[in-house]
């Protein structure tokens, strides 16, 4: 191998882990535990709760406390199960934090097999967020461990997005679609989450026949909000497929220009013929091919 292949190849794996490295600065879940969530978990739960004990006492009917007592138990019970939750995706945020280079990453996969149980989808998730970076097929094997029959509704939703996700990245807008349809936005409260399967979503439509209805959906939130400045990336990815396949060119452009201005990285994405920085796509998907399958 001549010396300036080295050379490149080096350039390539430095500028993969300082991408990296950047993408770690930022959690992988919002904190569950923040104090903002802990009084917005307690209004929900803690007003309807008190709210019923007032109606009983005025029934004064021990029917009434009954089935009040058995309301309350359970609400105890999911409370409890929800902060359990919480500290495990919180302890897959810290391991993730140390895996900014191939040692680290092949160290924090070693961690997740090991302290969580088979199936943890938090575990799962963050072990094909590592996957993700050298073997996108693997990854997606590991996300489809998670039986999306047996998960609650919105962890059923957030690995169907992220299997839809690695599915476009390689081209495969079929198999995107199909795991996409079934997800239901208003199941997810949290800005940033509902935000990320926006534009995976819309990507999926817009790629497969439905740009109008993609566009739309994608136009219900701004990418300058800085709620979302570190998604701004894939929403703008997503916009830039949408205003392709609805025959807006100038818009795209001007997305396009945008991601540019952000990173020259971001275009990777869309226009390559050598495996890109991310080591994801050895083909880059351009947003204004008319194919469905429309890799480069």
């Amino acid at each position: 191998m001549s010396s300036k292949a080295v050379s490149k190849k080096a350039n390539a794996a430095k500028e993969r882990e300082r991408l990296l490295a950047d993408s770690r600065q930022r959690p992988a879940v919002p904190d569950p535990l923040s104090p903002e969530n802990l009084r917005k978990m307690a209004l929900r739960m803690g007003l309807p709760v008190a709210f019923g004990w007032v109606i009983v006492f005025f029934i004064g009917h021990w029917v009434a406390t009954l089935i009040m007592g058995v309301v309350t138990a359970a609400l105890i019970g999911v409370t409890i199960w929800a902060v359990r939750y919480a500290r495990r995706s919180q302890k897959v945020v810290e391991i993730l934090k140390g895996a900014d280079t191939p040692e680290g990453r092949k160290e924090a996969l070693e961690k997740l097999e090991t302290d969580f149980k088979k199936g943890d989808a938090a575990a799962v998730f963050a072990k094909a967020q590592l996957e993700m970076q050298e073997d996108p097929r693997k990854a997606l094997k590991t996300l489809e461990q998670i039986n999306l029959s047996k998960v609650m509704a919105n962890v059923a939703d957030e690995a169907r997005a992220q299997r839809a996700m690695i599915h476009l990245i390689l081209g495969e807008t079929d198999e995107a679609r199909s795991l996409v349809d079934p997800i239901d936005l208003s199941r997810h409260s949290d800005a940033k989450s509902r935000a990320s399967l926006t534009a995976i979503i819309a990507e999926a439509w817009a790629r497969s026949g439905q740009a109008k209805r993609a566009v739309e959906l994608l136009e219900k939130i701004d990418p300058q909000d800085a709620t979302f400045a570190d998604l701004k990336p894939q929403l703008l990815r997503a916009r830039a497929f949408s205003y392709a396949f609805a025959n807006n060119s100038k818009a795209m452009k001007k997305t396009l220009f945008e991601l540019k201005g952000m990173n020259v990285q971001y275009l990777m994405g869309f226009i390559t013929k050598k495996k890109n920085p991310m080591g994801v796509s050895p083909r880059g998907v351009h947003p204004s091919s008319r194919r469905r399958r429309s890799t480069w």
